[in-house]
This record gives C-alpha cells, structure tokens and sequence, in this order.
C-alpha cells in the first residue's frame, strides 16, 4: 500500500481527510459534501474506473497493461481470495441484504468496496507512490417509508486512511470496513445519521461462477473475471436510519470479483439479479446488453442448491422477459422495472419486482455513471410450486449507455 501525509477524516461530520472525497445524496433533497485531492480531468475517469469495474459481475473499462489478465486455469483458495489481488487492475467486495427490524420495519442495503489499480504508478518503486485508488458506496432503501439514501466515498491510500490488504481479509475506506475470516465477517458504514454494523454468517461455501476458473464477459483473450459469491449470509447487528439505531436480522450476500480488462466496444450496459429463495436455493443471473439491445452470448448465471452445490447457466439456459418500465425525473433514463425470470431446466418461473422504483443513483457530480441497483422482491413457482424470493437487482446503461473509457 502506499503511504503519504493525510488530515484525519471526522467521518460522518462533514470533514473530509485529504486525499478522500465523501458524497451524500437523498432522493428529492440531495445534499454533498466534497473535497476532490486531484484537480485533473483524468482523475475523475480513473474514478469511473473504480466505480464500474464495479458492483455487478463485470470487468473494467481499462486496458490490461501490465496487470494480470484473468484467464482460465485459475484455482481458488480460501481464505486467500477473499484477501486483495494487487496484481489484478480492478478488485471489488459487494454487499447487499434485507433486513428487519424488531418492529417490523423492513430496509435492503447495500455497501461495495472498490479497488483500482493506477497502471502509470506500477512502476514506481517508491512507496509513498499512490498506486491504487479506493472508492465506495454504502446505500439504504426505507422499505416502508420508500425512501432511498446513498453515499460514496473516494481515497488514496494514505496513513491507513484507505487499503484493502493481501495478508487478511480487510478492506476499508475511512471508517467503512469489511473484514474477518470469510466464513464470518465485520461490515461496518456510517455516514452522518445513517449507520450499519452487521456480522455476518456465512450459510453456504463460496460459490464459483463461470467455468475453469474464469466467468466470461466477452469474446476475446482475458474479456473474463475471477468471481465468487456467498449467496447466503445471515446478517444480525444494528442499522441507523436518521439517526434512529434498530436492532436488525436478515439475509444477506457477498461478491467478490477481480480482473485486469475492457468490456467490448458494443457492450453498452448490463443487469444483474441475485435472488434468495424462502426455500434455501439462490440464483445470480446477468445480461451484458449489446448496442443492437440484444443480449452477449456471454451473458451467464449460477443456480446454487440448498446445500450449496451449483449449476453454471449459460444465455441460452434462462430468458428475461421485461414486464414494465420507470422513467426518472432526474434525468432521460428508463429502466425496466419488473421481469419475469424463467429457467425451464431449474423449473423457475418468477416475476421480479422492485420493493419500489425510485433507486437510482446519479454520482455524476463524481463518477460520471447514473445506475440503479435496488432491492427486490419475486413470487412465482419452482417446478410448480408456490415459491417466493428476496434479493437486488443493479442495471446501467439506461441513462446513457455505458462507455466511459480512460
């Protein structure tokens, strides 16, 4: 990690570290706080980086230099791979869940950890040199109150300020943190009145998506990631909702996923669906759109079994019916907002549906990205029985089509 001066952060109140920036945004009022350490446009790119290599299962919109690709042949080793992958460009730790409090209030959240590899500061043998960024995002949906509040926060490493290390699983941006053994992990976020500290329990080993190794994402030599889920976690702990602490239980999910290239000029945006069945099963589906709308043949899934054994899904094993779309005030973007799902080998047949529309984020002001990525809800049947679901869903390339590039 490299290392340099910084002012210690006051997360939380308004005071910024240097070398962080810290956003805030609720729906209808957003408020920001801010302060960028580079001046130059091509930070901001970087950032994008960061952001979209990001919360989905997907590569960055980088070129690999002198990173290492993921190619096939990979072995996973655990606890290891939950530890950081310096020698990829872009890393990710994502964390979604619902929630419930003893009341009977009901939240989703999510909270993601990003790092990114600056390619031009490989080579510096100094180490105060700055060679990766860090940059996350810890997000509430108020189920009953149908409110969504959002947060990001960028750093460089600096006095600890940031880092994700590759001796023990840590990971942290100011304040925010995962860590722990893997099998049961600390996840902590906090950000004004706002605040979620979980432990979480791993219910099933990690799950491997894709083939020998690699899931794909596109045609060509390393156009793939190393990725793994713990698609069942149970959560329990406290979440702060303006300023109220409430006791909470749950369910929750990790993904990990690491890689070094671009995503295809013609792949414009994706979707990306996790799903925890009442019935102890899980399912991780994603569609890589292309510019013609229809969906990359390398679009994938993972259908996990109760005890944890899996079934890789190719395109072809599942279709995605859109059944209703929502258009954003804020800005031109329409997403589907309801699916239904059918994967007739697996016997499932469900209708997705947000537990409300409006989970948008716009981090235009940072990232220069607008996605959605929002919990759900899906009832339907598995081989004709009555089945229900919980789980999130994240889209982008709706508000513009996804192709930011360094």
């Amino acid at each position: 990690m490299s290392r340099r001066t910084d002012e210690t952060a006051r997360h939380g109140s308004g005071q910024a570290a240097a070398g962080s920036t810290q956003c805030k945004h609720e729906h209808g009022s957003a408020t920001k706080t801010s302060r960028s350490f580079w001046n130059r446009k091509e930070t901001w790119f970087l950032l994008v980086v960061a952001c979209f290599a990001c919360v989905a299962p997907f590569t960055s919109v980088c070129s690999a230099g002198e990173f290492r690709q993921a190619l096939p042949g990979y072995t996973f080793s655990f606890p290891r791979d939950h530890f950081a992958h310096e020698d990829f460009r872009t890393e990710w730790w994502y964390y979604t869940g619902h929630l419930r409090a003893k009341s009977g209030e009901e939240y989703g959240y999510q909270v993601t950890f990003f790092r990114s590899g600056l390619a031009a500061a490989q080579a510096n043998p100094s180490r105060w040199a700055a060679k990766n960024l860090y940059l996350a995002h810890f997000a509430v949906s108020d189920i009953g109150r149908k409110g969504f509040r959002y947060f990001e926060r960028i750093n460089r490493a600096g006095l600890g300020t940031a880092g994700a290390s590759e001796t023990e699983f840590r990971v942290w941006v100011g304040d925010w943190e995962a860590k722990g053994d893997g099998t049961k992990q600390q996840l902590t976020a906090k950000e004004g009145d706002f605040a979620l500290d979980l432990t979480l329990a791993a219910e099933k080993p990690p799950v491997i998506h894709g083939e020998n190794g690699i899931s794909r994402k596109g045609e060509g030599r390393g156009h793939a990631s190393h990725y793994y889920s713990l698609t069942r976690m149970a959560n329990e702990g406290t979440l702060t909702v303006r300023g109220k602490t409430l006791p909470v239980t749950g369910l929750g999910w990790m993904d990990h996923e690491f890689g070094s290239t671009q995503l295809n000029p013609d792949q414009v945006g994706w979707d990306w669906f996790s799903l925890q069945f009442e019935d102890g099963t899980d399912l991780m589906l994603y569609v890589i759109r292309k510019a013609d709308g229809r969906p990359d043949p390398y679009s994938a899934g993972t259908w996990v079994h109760k005890d944890g054994r899996s079934v890789r899904l190719r395109q072809s094993d599942f279709t995605i019916e859109v059944l209703d779309r929502w258009a954003t005030s804020r800005n031109k973007g329409v997403y589907p907002i309801k699916w239904r799902l059918s994967a007739p080998s697996l016997g499932v047949n469900v209708t997705v549906t947000p537990v409300f529309p409006d989970q948008e984020l716009d981090t235009a002001k940072s990232t220069g990205v607008i996605y959605w990525e929002g919990a759900v809800r899906a009832d339907g049947t598995l081989f004709g029985r009555p089945v229900k679901a919980k789980g999130y869903v994240e889209m982008t390339g709706y508000a513009a089509p996804f192709r930011k590039k360094l």
